[in-house]
């Protein structure tokens, strides 16, 4: 997921809700130029048809593919999956502004934390070198 909050600050929000397309969504959550048209293209169908199946995903997407992508859609509230079909939906609205009220209530908090009991079972250390010189180790002399 790629949010630059710059492009939905106030002023360049208003420009963008002038000229809406599936492009600027498509690119909220793929910075990858084919996942974002992959996507993209998905929903737009699903917009176009009201309801996908994936026997009908466009023809240039893998239904493979195309199926992990809806499931993508659901897994962020974007669509909803019944009976054998997708069709948009608006589960996200409400959570990502709950989402956006939580960090600024964690940001506004003076509470110590304590990391290492929080992530168990995150490596926390420093990792081995894996490649290269050893320290201290010359240079290979250029003949």
């Amino acid at each position: 997921m790629g949010i630059k909050y710059w492009e939905f600050e106030d002023a360049p929000f208003k420009e963008k809700l002038k000229n809406l397309n599936v492009k600027e969504i498509a690119k909220i959550f793929f910075d990858n130029e084919t996942e974002a048209y992959r996507f993209a293209a998905l929903l737009y169908s699903v917009k176009r048809k009201g309801t996908l199946k994936l026997k009908d995903v466009p023809k240039d997407i893998p239904i493979a593919t195309a199926k992990r992508y809806l499931d993508y859609g659901v897994q962020i509230g974007m669509l909803k999956h019944e009976n054998t079909s997708y069709s948009l939906t608006d589960r996200y609205t409400k959570p990502l502004k709950n989402i956006a009220a939580y960090v600024k209530a964690w940001m506004d908090s003076t509470s110590e934390e304590d990391l290492l009991t929080e992530f168990p079972n995150a490596n926390s250390g420093r990792q081995e070198k894996r490649g290269g010189r050893a320290k201290g180790e010359q240079p290979p002399s250029q003949a």
